[in-house]
């Protein structure tokens, strides 16, 4: 019997390596990503194209709106995306994003049967979001497994984290290895309209410095500045 998995994929290089990691495992692999309110489309069409691209089953698309509640650069436009460098919890974090997301991951992983979610946090190079780190993680697999039938029953899905303690470097360097094209993904936090991204954030730093620490070609394409 084929194990199952439901891969949370936002376009971007660090999930886009988690989907082919878990596809390399053995696992049938069905992707979920959302359409939050984020500042841009983009990552949605990197996350389909990387889902039909390593194979996925199934692509599932969830429409949240955190508009509503704001609080975040991603999600209210009168916050502005930093450009430099920040001290603390950026304005970027989503307030409870990766628990939102979990609990509809694991939701549909009952439904599906998958024994596993896999999720590409990272609690080395990220821009130092709570719901990253290793202590969340474990708390999280508790929570799963007193709040499920699955868990109940004594098989609660096991949360996957293969990135938590790899570099950015290290996880391109693995991505490659499993002939991940990081051309198709997009990380950065205020990407236009065609995925390019502004070369000036959080996330688009640390991306330059991983492919950069890895030895290897940056496939990213920057907005022209004119």
């Amino acid at each position: 019997m084929s194990k199952k998995a439901v891969v949370l994929v936002s376009g971007g290089l660090d999930s886009t390596t988690v989907l082919a990691m878990a596809r390399d495992l053995g696992y049938e692999c069905y992707t979920l990503c959302f359409d939050y309110g984020q500042r841009h489309s983009a990552e949605l069409k990197a996350a389909e194209k990387v889902s039909a691209t390593l194979g996925a089953v199934e692509h599932k698309v969830i429409k949240l709106d955190l508009r509503a509640i704001g609080g975040s650069a991603l999600t209210d436009d009168d916050i502005s995306v930093p450009e430099a460098e920040t001290v603390g919890i950026p304005v970027t974090y989503v307030p409870a994003r990766n628990t939102i997301f979990l609990s509809i991951a694991l939701g549909w992983a009952e439904v599906l049967e998958a024994e596993s979610i896999f999720i590409g946090v990272n609690a080395v190079d990220y821009s130092g979001y709570p719901d990253c780190r290793p202590e969340y993680i474990k708390a999280y697999q508790l929570m799963a497994a007193l709040a499920t039938r699955v868990g109940v029953e004594g098989k609660p899905v096991s949360i996957k984290t293969p990135l938590i303690e790899l570099s950015k470097a290290d996880i391109i360097t693995q991505g490659y290895a499993l002939r991940v094209d990081y051309g198709l993904t997009v990380s950065c936090y205020q990407a236009d309209a065609a995925g390019h991204a502004c070369g000036k954030c959080d996330s688009c730093r640390l991306r330059s410095r991983g492919f950069l620490d890895a030895g290897v070609d940056d496939p990213t394409i920057y907005q022209r500045i004119n």
